[in-house]
């Protein structure tokens, strides 16, 4: 017996988020947060398309709309012209929501809460041990010093994770070479700012971008190449900042009234594994890198999609270890993308004199349609796709897509539960004997154009399998054995 199914460590977005798809698969979690409040400030400030539309599946995007600007179009390295469009990708939602992290982590964790979800502020995992039978975590509280058991335990607790470190998982990379600032601040004349808002100033010794966020005051950040960088905990003043802008630009830029002001680098490190025994690790606790377009918390919620429903099935004991498995060999793929992307953006936005052809052939590159597109796919997650079997379905690996259903029905909707669906669009693909307890059969016809005849679709909104018209059902019983249990 264990106090808890999984304890989650770290209450940011991707612990709550993580926290309430466990609840929607019937698990029982508890959630351990080090912080007794909620951080106010936003490292992120973008939610991409791709988690937009895994937000939709469960039926929040709509509250996250309500309160967020939608941005049509985005930068690759800080190159302008041209932007990236992002109305050509192909999503019912082609565009990114601009919405500060604070308020994200606070709608998730009210959207876990609502669900069942225990959240404990205050309380910092101290040690931890584990056998076959589960994990036994040490904790410190407000009240004192206590242990938990669960059957898992997940790391959701950021870049210098404590439970990566207790469960001894290595964190291979590349350490910071780049000195990075960040401010939110008041600037004495927005309208002098030297590239104006939004903007970015590049010069031999730098780069300086500033832009506006409404209630939050003008964020400038600041990008040195070559400078030493200080230690993470060296706390940054307002002054470091007006220097490091003085120095790229050669202007002194009046700014007063810093609500936050925090230091980063380029460091990229990917987590050995993303498993070891009982204990799974998500989010920034797992892959680090350059924070440019908010890619960490969009590829952290991503993880926490695809690691819930698959605790959630071991844990309701229909689906094997096998099954946790595939957690590491899909997502760390995905990290190691962003991990590419990123540094190759900070390639190109270094200022060196060397550089400036490459940057200049990219600017004729964006230009190109197809080219555009491919960035604006990369960019905001929707070139990710899982392994498939050989000889699989087109469709398989990928995102379900937007298919148009009788009624006005939206895909989308048919997931809100969380439960994997065979949506079958012709009705001659019946539910095989043994797996109308976990999956649930839906009917419906494509309202309009060509499409698959059925389509197999995990609770992360993934195609597990799929068939045309003409199609048998050949493989369904594989698919739905390999991805919901044995009959």
């Amino acid at each position: 017996m264990t106090d808890y199914q999984v304890v989650v460590a770290g209450c940011g977005p991707v612990g709550a988020f993580l926290a309430a798809e466990l609840r929607l698969a019937g698990t029982s979690v508890v959630v351990l947060e080090r912080l007794a409040e909620p951080d106010p400030h936003s490292r992120a400030f973008r939610l991409q398309t791709r988690t937009l539309e895994l937000l939709d599946h469960r039926g929040l995007l709509g509250r996250f709309e309500a309160t967020a600007i939608k941005i049509p179009k985005t930068h690759f390295a800080a190159i302008r012209p041209p932007l990236l469009d992002l109305d050509r990708l192909d999503s019912e939602h082609p565009f990114t929501l601009g919405i500060p992290q604070a308020r994200t982590e606070d709608y998730l964790e009210e959207h876990a809460r609502g669900l069942g979800a225990e959240i404990r502020r205050g309380h910092e995992i101290t040690g931890l041990d584990q056998d076959d039978a589960g994990v036994r975590i040490a904790v410190s509280g407000p009240d004192g010093d206590y242990e938990l058991t669960a059957g898992y335990l997940v790391g959701c607790d950021g870049g210098r994770s404590t439970v990566r470190k207790l469960a001894g998982i290595g964190f291979p990379g590349r350490a910071g070479q780049v000195s990075a600032l960040l401010g939110d601040v008041t600037l004495d004349a927005p309208d002098e700012f030297p590239s104006g808002i939004p903007g970015t100033v590049r010069t031999p010794d730098g780069l300086v971008m500033a832009v506006g966020m409404p209630g939050e005051g003008i964020r400038v950040f600041t990008c040195e190449f070559g400078r030493e960088v200080p230690g993470r905990d060296v706390p940054v003043t307002l002054e470091e900042l007006r220097a490091a802008v003085r120095r790229v630009t050669g202007r002194d830029i009046g700014m007063s009234e810093p609500t936050w002001l925090a230091r980063f680098t380029d460091a990229s490190r990917l987590a050995d594994s993303y498993r070891k025994g009982r204990v799974f690790l998500a989010g920034d606790a797992a892959h680090v890198h350059f924070p440019i377009g908010a890619q960490g918390l969009n590829l952290g919620l991503q993880d926490a999609m695809n690691l819930g429903w698959k605790l959630g099935a071991r844990l309701t004991g229909t689906a094997g270890e096998d099954l946790l498995d595939t957690y590491d060999r899909e997502r760390r793929p995905a990290a190691e993308r962003v991990i590419l992307e990123t540094r190759a953006q900070l390639a190109l936005m270094d200022p060196a004199e060397t550089i400036d052809p490459v940057r200049e052939l990219f600017r004729e590159l964006l230009a190109i349609e197809e080219v555009n597109l491919h960035l604006s796919r990369l960019l905001t997650g929707l070139d990710a796709r899982y392994p498939a079997p050989e000889g699989a379905h087109r469709l398989v690996g990928g995102l379900v897509p937007p298919v148009a259903l009788d009624g006005g029905v939206r895909v989308a909707e048919l997931l809100r539960s969380a439960r994997p669906v065979l949506l079958d669009l012709t009705g001659r693909f019946p539910l095989p004997d043994g797996w109308a307890d976990r999956v649930e059969r839906v009917e419906h016809k494509a309202a309009e154009g060509a499409g698959p005849a059925a389509i197999l679709i995990r609770p992360d909104g993934y195609v597990a399998w799929a068939a045309e018209e003409g199609d048998g059902d050949q493989g369904l019983a594989e698919a739905l054995t390999a991805w919901f249990g044995t009959a």
